[in-house]
């Protein structure tokens, strides 16, 4: 495991054609956040370092969603196990880039124990497919620091989308870690 500085790093993927489609591994199933769900997406987000506990994840849920609880009901989906526990979590939201419309991936989390089962790609594959229906390109933001997300993300079509200075210095360092040309 590699020890790497967090920089911030925005990716896009120009068009929502040809997508990877994945399925879930048996035992596991997609579904879609269900009105009154917020404390289990708080959890995920908590549990995979996104924020120091699940009180301010909620507390994020809130201010970012509150108000669009029935947009979550066709954009947030939940990765869950045999019990239909949501063990993950990604959301086909709304983004823009340079005051233009995109299809945004975000909030993507897995529990850490689930995490390393090839139970990415499904979820990513659902959230694209969704942002497909509405959209024409994606976007995403990450950070150095999700380096495996990263490299996800590269294999699904995503290319580096510089938006600050420091942006060639994390896709550089992104090269090294993950031995694969990117810029």
């Amino acid at each position: 495991m590699h020890t790497v500085p967090y920089i911030p790093l925005t990716m896009i993927r120009k068009d929502l054609d040809n997508l990877p489609s994945f399925s879930c591994p048996d035992g596991f199933a997609l579904r879609y956040f269900r009105p009154g769900e917020q404390h289990h997406w708080a959890r995920i987000e908590h549990l995979a370092d996104e924020f120091p506990d699940k009180g301010q994840a909620l507390y994020h849920f809130e201010e970012e969603f509150g108000n669009h609880l029935e947009s979550m009901t066709e954009r947030c989906f939940f990765l869950v196990n045999a019990r239909d526990e949501p063990i993950g979590t990604a959301t086909a939201w709304y983004g823009e880039l340079n005051g233009e419309a995109y299809g945004r991936v975000h909030w993507v989390a897995i529990e850490p124990e689930y995490q390393g089962r090839k139970l990415a790609k499904p979820l990513l594959s659902a959230v694209l497919a969704r942002l497909s229906r509405d959209h024409q390109r994606a976007l995403l933001d990450t950070q150095t620091t999700s380096y495996r997300a990263v490299n996800l993300y590269l294999n699904f079509g995503f290319e580096p989308y510089p938006v600050r200075d420091s942006c060639r210095e994390g896709w550089e360092l992104m090269e090294q870690v993950l031995k694969r040309k990117i810029l």
